[in-house]
């Protein structure tokens, strides 16, 4: 095995971050290029969700041990005049140049984020795979780290480095072969999660909005590149509560270590070594500050996820506060954009906000995205505005699964045998896999902004009968496009005649003063 045994591709210098300048044009920075000129980058241009937020974490865990060095602590004002300003070029230049050795990609002893040792150590000098074993939507669906399933190709070193980065935070747990220093290893802070991340118009509003308070004197919150490297018993120990954000958007839940191609004159990642790493314990009182939490009926928090396919707008219950913890739990990284924006003045500006991650079920990856909304700042400070946004999110989704009834039931009528518990089965299916859900939910999702910029200003009555109006015609839309699914057979004919009194029972009943459901009643 051809190892690296002097420092190579230093991450500070050389260019492997892909981002959007403000000029337009696209390019590939360091570390110390977009941290030093962020306020001339728009965002980053990483395509895999995962990564993007991943590389997010590590640049905030960059800013925020730069101020803690330089100054120790901050305030909002200080935010403030950074978001005006630009970031503290003085305090991010003495940082880096400080803990320059540690940010060599390739290293005897100490190569970024990975353990030199693992090629080794006898249980895991065998413990290497193709360097596509990192990327994250490869490892899930597969059969974990079978040689066979993955890509054999080699990759770039910054774009390894990346995927390697979004593993590490959004791994599975599970099994290792060969049980590696363990038999099983817990997943990544972020894993089945989808992340939220305000966002700025450059990356260094951004990296100030969502930039986590200073850690308090009597707790040392190191970023892994602070850290000593982990021996092997440390690997092999007991979960381990994060000791803060850094922490935590930096922790090494797999150990790891890339192994350049030294025949390729670019150092070129063909091959990576993987074992357990540093298992992440996980404290209900001091939750991930990108995860948002809603709450099931049985009162369980459940991590906001991009769970069966639903647009991000019926997510955003879990996203504004709510007093009382009956409804979700939003993020914290939301507050503190939201303290920013209120100490700037900005009371009228909406704060985007990216939501980006996966879903998956016991490994197997169901999907990923990454979403953007914008939400006014009264929707995130104001509980009852909050609250007013939920029943009306819920008058939504409860009208749909009524229709969704009233439909799979004319559908079902449609068929040979319609009363059969396969018939009415099928009928749910085939109705799934039509345009009626998507007809509904858009004709919505089109009307969201002008509800969410109403119950901002307090116009509630408006906000109700224009929500109102555009149900109605969502109703009409989905309903129209089941009958011409259902086509114009007699039996078709029947069943949607049958229907009609039902669908206007469900539009009627959308004139009724109490169809908006208090906000005690408006459970997601």
């Amino acid at each position: 095995m051809n190892q690296t045994t002097a420092p190579a591709f230093n991450l500070l210098d050389e260019p492997w971050i892909p981002l959007r300048m403000l000029d337009g044009t696209a390019r590939d920075v360091s570390l110390r290029t977009a941290l030093l000129e962020a306020t001339k980058i728009t965002a980053l241009l990483e395509a895999s969700p995962t990564s993007l937020i991943a590389l997010h974490r590590l640049l905030l865990a960059m800013l925020h041990r730069a101020l803690t060095t330089h100054q120790q602590t901050w305030k909002d004002s200080d935010r403030a005049r950074w978001y005006r300003e630009g970031l503290p070029e003085t305090a991010i230049r003495d940082y880096l140049a400080q803990w320059r050795d540690r940010f060599w990609l390739f290293h005897p002893k100490h190569p970024f984020m990975q353990v030199a040792e693992l090629s080794d150590w006898g249980e895991t000098s065998s413990a290497v795979f193709p360097v596509s074993s990192v990327a994250i939507n490869l490892l899930y669906g597969t059969a974990m780290f079978e040689h066979g399933v993955y890509d054999r190709s080699s990759y770039e070193a910054g774009y390894a480095m990346r995927l390697l980065l979004g593993y590490l935070q959004f791994t599975p747990g599970g099994f290792f072969p060969g049980k590696k220093l363990k038999s099983s290893e817990r997943a990544g802070p972020l894993a089945n999660t989808a992340a939220v991340l305000p966002v700025g118009e450059t990356l260094a509003e951004t990296l100030l909005i969502g930039l986590h308070p200073p850690t308090p004197r009597h707790i040392q919150d190191l970023p892994a590149w602070e850290q000593e490297p982990p021996t092997n018993e440390v690997l092999r120990g007991s979960a381990r509560l994060a000791t803060g954000p850094n922490d935590r958007y930096t922790r090494q839940t797999r150990a790891a270590l890339l192994v350049a191609d030294t025949a390729s004159a670019d150092r070129r990642i063909r091959q990576v070594f993987i074992a357990a790493g540093i298992s992440l314990d996980e404290d209900a009182q001091a939750p991930d500050p990108m995860t948002s939490y809603r709450m099931s009926k049985e009162g369980k928090a459940l991590r906001l996820s991009f769970q069966d396919g639903r647009a991000l707008w019926r997510e955003l219950p879990a996203l504004v506060p709510d007093a009382t913890g009956t409804f979700n739990q939003p993020a914290a990284i939301l507050s503190g954009a939201t303290n920013l924006y209120a100490r700037m003045g900005r009371l009228d500006a909406p704060i985007p906000v990216l939501v980006a991650g996966l879903t998956s079920d016991q490994a197997k990856l169901l999907r990923w995205r990454t979403d953007r909304v914008d939400l006014p700042l009264a929707l995130l400070t104001d509980p009852d505005a909050a609250a007013e946004l939920r029943a009306q999110i819920s008058v939504a989704e409860r009208l749909y699964f009524r229709l969704r009834a009233i439909c799979a039931e004319a559908i079902a009528a449609a068929m040979p045998d319609p009363s059969h518990k396969d018939t009415r089965a099928r009928a749910r299916s085939l109705l799934d896999a039509g345009p009626t859900a998507p007809l509904f939910f858009s004709a919505a999702e089109r009307a969201l902004p002008n509800l969410m910029n109403r119950i901002a200003i307090g116009d509630v009555d408006a906000a109700h009968l224009q929500w109102q109006a555009s149900m109605k015609l969502a109703v009409q839309r989905a309903w129209s496009a089941t009958c011409r699914m259902l086509g114009e057979s007699p039996p078709a004919l029947r069943a949607i005649a049958r229907a009609e009194s039902s669908i206007a029972r469900l539009l009627h009943a959308l004139d009724e003063p109490d169809t908006a459901e208090s906000p005690k009643e408006a459970t997601p």
